[in-house]
């Protein structure tokens, strides 16, 4: 079994180690060991992409991630291919739970519209994601959170940064969407025909 210690390190270099070590030594069974539960999300996540099936034990404040590559399969990564349609993929990256500087409460009303609008955007739009400030748009309470519910019922793959969750201490708030990591923001703006930074 290969086995990694990654605790203490910040996302994304739990998911980077477990895709180093995979690529290097192909194994069929790999555990990884993290402190915080954004990191245990999405190691989780990376493994079930490369057709590990995952199961999680905790002993004390970590978890330790024991990732089984399935049977028959190799670990290479589910893509998200171009569609063979014409359909453009756009990603919008918010970064921020207000829209532009000046009056923070008509930035607020200005975000609510804007997000509220994305829906014009058609099937163009491919990936919503929240980074820094930007996560406290998909937590309890938020005036957004079920528009963002509908747009993720609809389809709409909706990324949330787990580090930036964890540094506001919102992790256990979170409502929608995927808790992520920087690899798989980079991935994502690779994959996209156009990325939109607010």
């Amino acid at each position: 079994m290969q086995e990694i210690d990654a605790r203490g390190l910040a996302c994304p270099a739990p998911v980077l180690q477990t895709k180093a070590a995979i690529e290097k030594a192909n194994p069929n069974v790999i555990k990884v060991v993290v402190d915080n539960e954004a990191s245990r999300q999405n190691v989780c996540r990376f493994l079930e992409s490369r057709n590990f099936e995952t199961s999680v034990q905790e002993e004390g404040n970590d978890f330790h991630v024991i990732g089984k590559l399935k049977e028959g399969i190799s670990p290479e990564i589910s893509t998200d291919k171009k569609a063979s349609t014409d359909t453009k993929k756009i990603m919008v990256m918010l970064t921020t739970d207000r829209m532009g500087f000046g009056d923070d409460e008509l930035g607020l009303k200005l975000m609510i519209s804007y997000i509220k609008t994305l829906k014009e955007m058609g099937p163009e739009l491919w990936r919503l994601v929240f980074v820094n400030n930007g996560v406290k748009l998909t937590i309890q309470g938020s005036e957004v959170l079920s528009v963002l519910k509908e747009y993720e019922k609809d389809g709409l793959h909706i990324l949330v940064c787990g580090t930036c969750l964890t540094h506001f201490n919102l992790l256990d708030k979170k409502q929608v969407g995927e808790t992520t990591n920087m690899l798989d923001i980079v991935t994502a703006m690779q994959l996209a025909d156009k990325v939109i930074n607010i």
